[in-house]
């Protein structure tokens, strides 16, 4: 101990003790704050841009009732629509990364990230041929030039439609059935040419390519027969084989009766085929989107129906790993139950996050202590100097040593306080000095009263207490 005779160094400048409520309080607001803001990001409505066209089509207007439909109930998946000129234009968009989904037929040339979300409708090919116009006399022809595929060579089809695809379509067709495409004329129309196909008196056959009830196809049917006579349909016999070569295409069967039950057209079955017209999404859209996109579809999908019954033919994709076209994770995830909750994705993160906070917690506690060493290790010296002092005072010859000794004590609680404010000690270790301080004015009334002092002029020091 140094000597009781030297001048006591003078005090530390007061430091407020930390307050480690408020401490706690603001981290806990600020880890409250991160929660909100990261709920808030995770369950925000989120926004899909989908391509479709042309406008005033059913696409068009199907796409814009599921928008307005996922809008109302307040869905957390929602739709923009991108309106095109067509697929080959949707499509285009989609490849730049302008819209994260698109309407599109699945034999179009789609970009390698294009996965299925969701089928819209089958798209069947139906071919039918009708006699020829009246003659100059106006009587009506009843024989009819073609009746199956094998007697197309030479003439020529109209083709319903402006879109390369059927086209190519026609041609698998064809070859398929061991015709040479070239020896058959193709010549196409758009859906607003019906009347001037079915007069067309070069034109022995025609195809259409769409769902069972469309109106454009049914309308074409009904014009060549007015034109022409009763129409004969042309089935695909060659269906199931041109589904093996050609996975984007699938055999399907025209029921009889389906385009008019009097006169019934056709009069039976007719085996041919389909290719499905799709909303495709970006492999690279989150999965999680996908899912709730899908989820709302199929969900809504009754009620759209009400209001669009094209809306009523809407299926789920091919879940099949070796589909033709995958189906996106997303839409997979949902529609075989493997759909994961928001905490069995992130419980991982939670967890780790928690035991990160809590290593950085221990590692602050851990730099704390090491900071502040060296004033715990003075509060300990100080601690065994009191205890020190106690002995020496029931050895004190004459007053000056009892007060010189009550100095030293005085600058040890000092000292100690200090250590309090610092947050270097704790109430405990405060109450073991104030315990030792009054053992030790214990100590030094028993002395003085032992050495015949008076203790009128000799001031006691007591502990704070808290």
């Amino acid at each position: 101990m140094s000597d009781l005779n030297d001048n006591p160094a003078p005090p530390r400048p007061r430091k407020k003790r930390k307050s480690y409520a408020l401490l706690i309080l603001a981290v806990g607001m600020l880890a409250f704050g991160v929660a909100a803001g990261t709920l808030y990001y995770a369950l925000r409505p989120v926004t899909l841009r989908i391509a479709v066209g042309p406008s005033g089509s059913e696409d068009q207007k199907l796409i814009q009732l599921l928008a307005q439909t996922f809008a109302r109930d307040g869905n957390a998946i929602r739709l923009s629509p991108i309106t095109t000129e067509g697929a080959t234009e949707s499509i285009a968009l989609f490849a730049a990364g302008k819209a994260e989904l698109a309407v599109a037929r699945g034999d179009l040339n789609l970009p390698a990230n294009a996965e299925s979300v969701a089928i819209l409708r089958k798209n069947v090919v139906v071919l039918w041929s009708a006699p020829g116009l009246p003659g100059k006399n106006g009587k009506k022809q009843t024989a009819v030039k073609v009746k199956s595929l094998d007697e197309l060579a030479g003439h020529k089809v109209g083709v319903i439609g402006r879109t390369q695809a059927n086209v190519t379509l026609l041609r698998v067709i064809l070859t398929s059935s061991g015709l040479n495409p070239d020896k058959v004329t193709i010549s196409q129309f758009g859906t607003n040419q019906i009347a001037e196909m079915a007069k067309d008196p070069t034109i022995d056959a025609f195809m259409a390519v769409g769902p069972l009830n469309s109106k454009i196809t049914a309308d074409a049917i009904t014009a060549t027969a007015a034109a022409r006579g009763e129409p004969k349909f042309l089935p695909i016999d060659v269906s199931e084989a041109i589904a093996q070569k050609h996975p984007l295409y699938e055999s399907e069967e025209i029921a009889g009766s389906i385009f008019s039950s009097s006169p019934a057209r056709p009069e039976d079955k007719v085996e041919t085929v389909s290719v499905n017209h799709l909303i495709v999404a970006a492999k690279s859209v989150s999965e999680t989107s996908i899912a709730g996109f899908a989820r709302q579809l199929f969900t809504d999908r009754q009620q759209l129906a009400r209001e669009s019954p094209s809306a009523a033919h809407i299926e789920k994709p091919d879940t099949d790993k070796d589909a033709a076209l995958p189906a996106h994770a997303g839409a997979a995830a949902y529609i075989d139950g493997t759909e994961r909750t928001f905490l069995e994705k992130y419980t991982d993160y939670i967890w780790g996050a928690i035991l990160f906070l809590s290593g950085l917690g221990s590692a602050g506690a851990w730099l704390q202590h090491y900071w502040k060493r060296d004033e715990r290790e003075k509060y300990t010296e100080h601690r065994d100097n009191l205890l020190d002092l106690i002995t020496r005072v029931r050895k004190a010859e004459t007053p000056e040593e009892l007060a010189d000794m009550q100095t030293a004590a005085d600058g040890m609680l000092r000292e100690a306080l200090n250590c309090y404010d610092d947050g270097t000690i704790e109430e405990s270790d405060l109450s073991v000095i104030g315990l030792a301080l009054e053992q030790f004015h214990h100590a030094v009334a028993d002395r003085r009263a032992a050495i015949g002092t008076g203790t009128a002029d000799m001031p006691r020091v007591r502990a704070r207490q808290s």
